[in-house]
C-alpha cells in the first residue's frame, strides 16, 4: 500500500450534492400509475469533484478542493460534509445561481426517480485560477474533475500552471472536445466518452491504435480508457498497452465509479507509485465501489483488504512487505496482533498446543520461523530436518496461525521492530526479561507473555528416538 498520508492532491472541478430520499413503497398513487414513497430518511453525499476529493481523503491522503457553488443550504451541506471528512474546500460562491443538486428517490435499494437541479455556472475563471495557483505549491498532483457544468472554463491555464511547477495533471474528461486537456499527464475517459472523440472501435487493436493517435495529437503523457465489465486499458507512448480485467464481484451501482478511479490514481501517483501500479490499485478500488449503493468513497482499509485478496495474503506464508500490509489492515479493523517465533523443525503436539495458546492472546497470530541457516547455527549439524519452506507450509495449515514469515538472523529482533506486535509470546520456563526482544516490545508499550511448556513434547527427543532405532 502506498503512503497516502504523504500524498497531497488538489482537485478542481464541478462540485455537486448527491441527495437521497429513502423510503418504503406499499401502494400506487390514485392520481397516476406511480408508486407512493413514504420518505423516512434524507441523506446528503458530496458528488462530482467533491466526491473525488472525498475519495482521496478516505484513502488517508491530504485532499484540497476548488469548485463553484451557490450561496444556499446545499452549499452549506457540502461544506460541512467535506470538512468532517478532512477535505480542505475552497468554494467560489455565486449568490445568483443554485448549487448543483442531484436528488434520487430510493426504495428498497432501488432508484425510482432522479431529479437534477442545475444551471451552468458563470464562473470567474481568473479568480479560480488564482486560487489554484496559490494551492499548487503544497500538492503533488492536480486533478481536473470535469462534468461540463461550468466550473472549469480555463483548462489550459490550469494545465500550464501545474506543468510549470512540475506537477502531474490528471483529467476526467467530458464533452466532444478533448483538445482542452492538451498536455495533461493522463486523461481517464470511459469507453463511450473515448469513442465520442475517436469513433467506434471494433476491437482492442483499433482502440489501441486510435488511442495512440489521440495521445500524439494532444501531447498526453498517458491515456486510461475505462471499459466497464471489460476492465481498463492503459496506453503510454513507447510502451505496450496494459489491459486489466474488471475486478467487481457483483455490480450493484456504477454511480461514482469514475470518481473512484481518478481519485485512487491521483493519490497513488502522489504517493510515488509508478503508473501501472497506480492503475492496478484504481482497478481494485473500482471493483469495490460498484458493489455499493450510490455515490460512495473507498477507505484505505477496504483497498488494503482488496490488495490482500489479490496477493493471496489474507492468511498463510507471506513476505515481510505483504505481512506489513496485512497487519496494517488488521489494525485498521481493531485487531490485536500476537507474535511468536521458533524453529518448529518437526511439528508435534506441544507445538500445536502452544500455538493455540498464543493465538488466544489476541486476534491475529504472526509466526516467525528461523530459516535453515539460523537453525543450523542454533541446533547444530544435521538440523533442520525439514527445510524452511516445508516447515512454513505445515505451520500455515494450522487453524491457530494467521501468517507465517521467515527470518535469517539468530533472533527475530529486526522483525519485531518492523511489525511492532501488541503481544510478544514465548513458551518456556524462563522469566519475561529473558525473552529475546522483550525490551523492544515493552519500549513501545507492547506486552510480553510467557506460556508454560507442554510436558513430554520435544523435537530433539523425537530426533534422538528415531536415531536410537
Amino acid at each position: 500500500m502506498p503512503r497516502y498520508d504523504q500524498a497531497p492532491v488538489l482537485v478542481v472541478g464541478d462540485v455537486m450534492l448527491d441527495r437521497y430520499w429513502h423510503g418504503g413503497t406499499s401502494r400506487i398513487s390514485p392520481e397516476a400509475p406511480v408508486p407512493v414513497v413514504k420518505v423516512e430518511q434524507i441523506e446528503d453525499r458530496p458528488g462530482g469533484a467533491a466526491n473525488v476529493a472525498l475519495n482521496i481523503a478516505a484513502l488517508g491522503a491530504p485532499a484540497l478542493l476548488v469548485g463553484v457553488t451557490g450561496e444556499d443550504e446545499a452549499a452549506d451541506s457540502l461544506t460541512d460534509s467535506l470538512a468532517a471528512a478532512g477535505v480542505s474546500a475552497h468554494f467560489q460562491r455565486i449568490d445568483t445561481q443554485p448549487t448543483i443538486v442531484k436528488l434520487r428517490v430510493m426504495s428498497r435499494h432501488q432508484q425510482l426517480l432522479r431529479m437534477d437541479f442545475e444551471e451552468p455556472f458563470n464562473t470567474d475563471a481568473a479568480a479560480l485560477a488564482v486560487d489554484v495557483e496559490r494551492l499548487l505549491d503544497g500538492v503533488k498532483v492536480l486533478v481536473l474533475s470535469d462534468y461540463g457544468k461550468g466550473a472549469l472554463q480555463n483548462h489550459q491555464a490550469l494545465v500550464q500552471l501545474a506543468r510549470a511547477k512540475g506537477i502531474p495533471v490528471l483529467a476526467d474528461p467530458k464533452g466532444k472536445d478533448f483538445s482542452i486537456y492538451r498536455g495533461a499527464s493522463l486523461i481517464t475517459p470511459n469507453l463511450n466518452e473515448f469513442e465520442t472523440i475517436v469513433g467506434h472501435c471494433d476491437d482492442e487493436a483499433e482502440l489501441v491504435a486510435k488511442g495512440a493517435k489521440l495521445m500524439r495529437e494532444l501531447e498526453l503523457g498517458a491515456l486510461l480508457v475505462t471499459r466497464g465489465e471489460h476492465g481498463m486499458t492503459l496506453l503510454r507512448p513507447d510502451h505496450a498497452p496494459l489491459h486489466l480485467p474488471a475486478r467487481a464481484r457483483e455490480v450493484f451501482d456504477v454511480t461514482g465509479a469514475g470518481d473512484t478511479v481518478i481519485s485512487t490514481l491521483a493519490a497513488s501517483i502522489a504517493a510515488g507509485e509508478e503508473l501501472p501500479q497506480a492503475v492496478a490499485l484504481a482497478n481494485l478500488a473500482a471493483g469495490i465501489v460498484v458493489g455499493k449503493l450510490g455515490t460512495a468513497a473507498i477507505s484505505a482499509p477496504e483497498l488494503r483488504r482488496a490488495v490482500q485478496r489479490e496477493q493471496g495474503s489474507e492468511r498463510g506464508v507471506l513476505g515481510l512487505e505483504q505481512l506489513l500490509v496485512a497487519i496494517d489492515d488488521a489494525r485498521a479493523h481493531g485487531e490485536k496482533i500476537v507474535f511468536t517465533n521458533g524453529c518448529f523443525d518437526i511439528l508435534h503436539a506441544g507445538h500445536v498446543t502452544y500455538l493455540e495458546q498464543a493465538r488466544a492472546q489476541g486476534d491475529r497470530l504472526v509466526l516467525a520461523v528461523n530459516d535453515d541457516g539460523s537453525v543450523s547455527r542454533l541446533k547444530g549439524p544435521g538440523r533442520p530436518i525439514n527445510s524452511v519452506d516445508r516447515r512454513m507450509a505445515v505451520l500455515a495449515g494450522l487453524g491457530a496461525v494467521d501468517w507465517v514469515v521467515s527470518f535469517s538472523e539468530d533472533t527475530p529482533e529486526n522483525l519485531l521492530r518492523a511489525i511492532q506486535p501488541d503481544v510478544l509470546v514465548k513458551g518456556g520456563d524462563y522469566g519475561i526479561d529473558q525473552v529475546v526482544g522483550a525490551d523492544i516490545v515493552r519500549a513501545y508499550g507492547g506486552e510480553v507473555r510467557v506460556l508454560g511448556l507442554v510436558e513430554n513434547s520435544s523435537t530433539t527427543a523425537i530426533v534422538e528416538k528415531i536415531r536410537s532405532k
